[in-house]
Order: structure tokens, then C-alpha cells, then sequence
């Protein structure tokens, strides 16, 4: 019976470090057509990063953007670039190094919600800040 759970142990360990459980995640959304930024949410991407002690001995950050369907491939390709480096931007103003940070831009690919609806499309509208720890 040991055995048992210690394989069901090691098997909770693998599954959780496969799904990155250990990653923080904070969502900047935008409204559709645009990569600005609203006050609140800067303020709220700040607090977030000022709550994590030792930021930057612990995590590497990933932004990961997003955008709808509307207006074609060219477009939301760029709008993706454009968001990614608005949030960019933000961390740049709280003295974040540029090495600490990578970017990803799926543009309309690999959705997360259903682009189908209004409210799909809504939360697809976004850039997804992500701190993976790093791993000794």
C-alpha cells in the first residue's frame, strides 16, 4: 500500500509540475481594435508584480497576447505585437530588465475561449502575464 501512494505521490508531482500549477498569472484585457491600456488595469498589473517578494529571483515572465477573429489575419497579427508591447511597456516603467521577459503573439490562433460570442471574443482580447518560476 506504501508503494501505491508513493506512486500516486510522484504521479501528483509530475501532473502538477506538467500543467504549471506553480505559475502566477495576471490578464490585461483590451477593447476590440485596440492595444491601450486603461489606468486600472496598469495600477492592478503594478500592485500585482509589487505583491510578489524577490519578483525577479523567482520568476521568468512570459507575455502571451491574444486578440478576436475581427479583421483579418495582417491585422491581428500586428494588433497582437501591438498589446504585447504595451503591457512590455509597463513592465519597462517598473525597471524590469528585458532579459527577465519573453513574448509570444498568437494574434486570432490558438484561442483560449470560443470566438463565436461576444463574450468569447471579449476575454480572446487580451495579453496574459505569466511568471514561471525558475527551476534550480
Amino acid at each position: 500500500m506504501r508503494l501505491l501512494t508513493f506512486i500516486l505521490f510522484l504521479s501528483s508531482l509530475i501532473s502538477n509540475a506538467q500543467t504549471g500549477q506553480d505559475e502566477l498569472r495576471k490578464s490585461i484585457y483590451f477593447n476590440g481594435g485596440s492595444y491601450y491600456i486603461d489606468e486600472d488595469q496598469v495600477s492592478m498589473l503594478s500592485d500585482w508584480l509589487d505583491s510578489i517578494p524577490n519578483l525577479l529571483d523567482k520568476y521568468q515572465i512570459q507575455l502571451i497576447s491574444h486578440t478576436d477573429p475581427i479583421g483579418g489575419r495582417e491585422f491581428n497579427e500586428w494588433l497582437s505585437k501591438m498589446r504585447s508591447q504595451s503591457v512590455f511597456d509597463v513592465l519597462m516603467m517598473k525597471d524590469i530588465p528585458e532579459r527577465f521577459i519573453s513574448i509570444k503573439d498568437w494574434g486570432f490562433e490558438n484561442p483560449v475561449y470560443q470566438n463565436n460570442s461576444r463574450s468569447g471574443m471579449r476575454m480572446n482580447r487580451r495579453v496574459d502575464v505569466i511568471l514561471h518560476p525558475f527551476v534550480f
